[in-house]
């Protein structure tokens, strides 16, 4: 016997695998065993070396182990190959949500409000009324001006006649030249009055047109600033209700003025992808186009503001939200990938525990060109062939011969604390040990216990020796 795995199955149920093999790696035996029985098992072995998984209780493993005489060594619980595969070239950054536009709804005129047309959270659009004003007194002012100019226009009509029959006066010298040339100017100065009436008609109109409050934009109403029945005017500053434009949305971002060369340089090629994510920041929930980039840097901050639309279909951004978005600058063909848990840092680098034949380690050093929390990049150090060590490294070492795990023997987290079970030899020793230091005092409480059930009258004098003694 060479060596022996144990491997966690079910450790809420203390449910343990455990595999013998020889020097040529053939199994010898299989057994799903109990932690106890596990032990046992092992102290039925010649001295050989246990090979297990790294996991939360390896320190109770490693001590009942060693005082059987058998070798302990962690091995890695899952290795993978390494992936040649496109890789995204991308920043990540934390951004917040902004309309596209926001218009606040004022009135143009003061009045009172005698209807409001829209639902607080309600989508309108451009040009909808949302709200009316009372047209009396703006009517009557039209009236007005309309019954002017009909006034000057009658005028006017009466004035070009009389200007007919001067004009025919003075041509038969029946008439004074002067009294025709008073009478043109009389009807210019007429015109010039009906156009001055139609000016007033629009304007008017126009005032008149204000009693009716509509939407500069399309979007979504938000909560409702004045009721129904209260005064307005046109100098209040709180509006009658906020439009905000939700589809698209726009997303501010900002990166490390260190990035700004290679996004400069990846937005001239084209339009740049964005990616934002949920609260659980991997699941993408919309995606956009980068759409600008600020002239300057902050310089408080050394960081460069971006901005991202999106098109928000689903209203699963609102503005004022805090999201995480990732900005796709390049993608990189055919890249070979690794989980960053596979790149170790040592004095002089980087490197990675490759599985060569017979399962044995070797530290290689890599060139890593870009890294995130899931994924890698090497340059070189690797070939698509290998396969990396990405968990396991507790007292792995260059050389060492290495237990290949699977996924499907990744132990199972606890949902809480487990209730802490002790074998039945434990508990004979811990009760024959109660016996021998309680036992007077149990005796004691015991004699006490019937002299309180057994005696009904005064307690016995100082002469009394136990509950059934009697006085001589």
């Amino acid at each position: 016997m060479s060596e022996v795995s144990i491997i966690g199955l079910d450790l809420a149920k203390n449910v343990f695998q455990m595999h013998g093999a020889d020097a040529s790696g053939t199994v010898l035996f299989r057994k799903k065993l109990r932690r106890d029985q596990v032990l046992k098992c092992l102290a039925a072995q010649p001295t050989c070396t246990v090979a297990m998984e790294a996991c939360a209780s390896s320190h109770y493993w490693g001590r009942e182990i060693g005082r059987l005489g058998h070798a302990v060594r962690l091995a890695p619980d899952y290795v993978k190959p390494f992936v040649k595969r496109q890789k995204n070239d991308a920043a990540d950054a934390e951004a917040i949500c902004e309309a596209a536009q926001r218009r606040t709804v004022r009135s143009q005129v003061d009045g009172k409000l005698i209807a409001v047309n829209f639902t607080e959270g309600q989508d309108v659009k451009k040009g909808d009324v949302v709200g009316e004003i009372d047209p009396a007194l703006y009517q009557a002012t039209y009236d007005q001006a309309v019954a002017k100019k009909a006034q000057d226009q009658a005028q006017l009509a009466n004035q070009r006649i009389d200007l007919t029959r001067y004009e025919q006066l003075a041509a038969s010298n029946a008439g004074s030249k002067q009294q025709a040339d008073t009478q043109r100017a009389l009807v210019a100065q007429t015109e010039a009055l009906v156009k001055a009436d139609q000016a007033a008609i629009d304007n008017a109109a126009a005032t008149l047109s204000y009693t009716k409050i509509v939407a500069p934009i399309s979007g979504r109403a938000g909560l409702r600033q004045v009721d129904q029945g209260n005064i307005i005017h046109a100098a209040d500053t709180t509006g009658l209700v906020v439009i905000t434009q939700l589809q698209p949305i726009a997303v501010w971002f900002s990166l490390p003025q260190q990035q700004i060369m290679r996004v400069n340089a990846a937005a001239a090629k084209g339009a740049l992808a964005v990616d934002v994510f949920g609260n659980d920041g991997v699941t993408v929930i919309d995606t956009g186009k980068l759409t600008g980039i600020d002239n300057q840097v902050d310089q408080t901050t050394g960081t460069l503001r971006l901005k991202a639309e999106f098109p928000n279909a689903n209203y699963q951004l609102w503005p004022g939200q805090f999201v995480n978005v990732r900005l796709k600058v390049e993608t990189l063909m055919q890249a070979l990938v690794v989980p960053t848990s596979a790149v170790q840092r040592g004095p002089i680098g980087t490197f990675s525990y490759v599985i060569g034949e017979d399962n044995v380690v070797s530290a290689k050093p890599v060139t890593v060109t870009q890294q995130n929390e899931h994924d890698a990049v090497i340059a070189s150090g690797l070939s698509a062939n290998d396969r990396v060590v990405t968990t396991g490294f507790a007292n792995l070492s260059d050389g060492s011969k290495v237990v290949v795990g699977r996924d499907d023997q990744t132990p199972s987290a606890d949902l809480a604390p487990r209730k802490r079970s002790r074998g039945p030899d434990a508990q004979k020793k811990d009760g024959a040990k109660d016996g021998q230091k309680d036992g007077e005092p149990r005796a004691k409480r015991s004699s006490s216990e019937g002299d309180q059930k057994g005696q009904t009258g005064p307690a016995p004098g100082p002469g009394a020796t136990g509950s059934g003694a009697k006085q001589p």
